[in-house]
């Protein structure tokens, strides 16, 4: 029996097995090793329907266009800003990602990344290594209590929400900022990101990538979160002004910050990596082996879904 056949547009190398998976169940046509990729894609186009993709590759609209019978974009991963929605729902092509399966497992990590960056555990594993305690050079700084603390959440979406709920468990109050209240939930409402700033000691960010927020913590949320204020960012880099968050971390403007994502990844600012108020990780929210497991089995099955019903399980929202 002839198996479907799937474009698949770059290697899931945040899950190893991925590929060979794929590769198991479909013809796939490997994009990324396309030595001529518009020569291939004008090839194959007649024989295309379902792209395979990930959330940090995406599907551009020129791939798109190019693909006069694609009916649907199934992407590994929770964030959808690198595929080019507009240009798919224009022609009815369903886009479908992998949510809820990552939701703890990056919760985990940002507070993972508030804690680190509270209490000096970055620093203080570098200074233990480094042979500082046992020869007694120098000394850490006090840090930041948590428990008890405001907690300041920027987008109160699946993500947000498992943030906010380990925020209860440190006896936080949650405060959070989306485009508008809701209902559902007890938590302060700030319609100013400004003045949710100005309120928290922890301001975490959780919000969707994309042209829609492209620089939305900008450099006055972050002097409003001030001196003493940790920011940490599990969402995509292009949501904070970069520059500025540099800036006002070398100013002693900002407390401190946590960061698993940056403006051009994998380039990550010189300057942040010399500063021990600062933790750092390589967009790793997600990498955990039942997580990357769970998102390698949620695309089969939306794939296995759309060959045999013509729909996807987990359309985006």
């Amino acid at each position: 029996m002839t198996k479907p056949r799937i474009l698949q547009i770059g290697s899931l190398t945040g899950h190893p097995p991925a590929d060979a998976e794929l590769a198991a169940r479909y013809d796939v046509l490997q994009y990324w090793k396309a030595s001529d990729p518009q020569a291939f894609l004008r090839e194959h186009a007649d024989s295309i329907e379902v792209v395979a993709t990930s959330a940090n590759i995406g599907c551009k609209a020129e791939v798109i266009q190019s693909l006069p019978k694609l009916k649907a974009i199934c992407s590994w991963g929770v964030g959808y800003d690198s595929i080019d929605v507009e240009a798919a729902q224009s022609r009815n092509i369903l886009v479908s990602n992998t949510p809820d399966v990552l939701n703890d497992c990056v919760a985990d990590l940002a507070w993972g990344l508030l804690i680190a960056s509270a209490r000096n555990i970055g620093w203080g594993d570098r200074f233990v290594r480094a042979n500082h305690w046992e020869n007694k050079v120098g000394s850490l700084t006090l840090g930041t209590r948590v428990s008890g603390k405001k907690l300041g959440i920027v987008g109160l979406g699946r993500i947000g929400e498992a943030i906010a709920r380990r925020g209860l468990g440190f006896d936080m109050e949650v405060g959070y900022h989306n485009r508008r209240a809701r209902s559902d939930v007890s938590y302060n409402y700030f319609a100013s990101l400004v003045e949710l700033a100005n309120w928290s000691d922890f301001l975490v960010i959780a919000t969707v990538g994309g042209a829609s927020t492209r620089g939305l913590i900008n450099e006055t949320v972050l002097r409003a979160l001030g001196p003493k204020g940790i920011l940490v960012n599990i969402a995509r880099g292009t949501v904070i002004d970069e520059p500025a968050m540099v800036r006002v971390l070398t100013e002693g403007a900002l407390g401190g910050a946590g960061l698993d994502v940056f403006d051009k990844e994998p380039k990550v600012p010189d300057a942040l990596k010399t500063m021990n108020n600062v933790v750092l990780m390589p967009h790793v929210a997600s990498a955990t082996h039942e997580t990357r497991r769970a998102m390698t089995d949620c695309l089969l099955e939306n794939l296995e879904s759309f060959f045999a019903k013509g729909q996807v399980l987990t359309p985006i929202d």
